[in-house]
């Protein structure tokens, strides 16, 4: 029963490291751009959009299909890096095992 003692110590320990390593995901950023840099977007390491920035010379009255392109693409690019960025994270603590519902 002691082994169980200790991979409950282990187990709570990951944990507490976990919600700290949440906190400072919170605190990283990743950038991307879209349209050669026309686009450009901040996401923290919680998939939050920080900032969207567009360039005067992508705005067209006349394809406004474009710019929402351009911008989507960017979002996504923005959360993708993101992702991968707490994945890294999160496999520090883990030593690579996945673990369902985590990321």
């Amino acid at each position: 029963m002691q082994n169980f003692g200790n991979i409950m110590k282990q187990a709570k320990k990951m944990q507490e490291r976990m919600a700290q390593l949440q906190d400072e995901l919170a605190e990283k950023r990743v950038d991307a751009t879209a349209g050669g840099g026309m686009v450009s977007v901040t996401v923290n390491g919680k998939f939050e959009v920080l900032s969207l920035k567009i360039e005067k010379e992508v705005v067209n009255p006349n394809d406004v299909e474009m710019l929402q392109d351009l911008v989507v693409a960017a979002v996504n690019e923005g959360i993708r890096k993101a992702q991968e960025m707490a994945a890294a994270e999160m496999g520090k603590i883990t030593g690579g095992l996945q673990i369902p519902g985590l990321m």
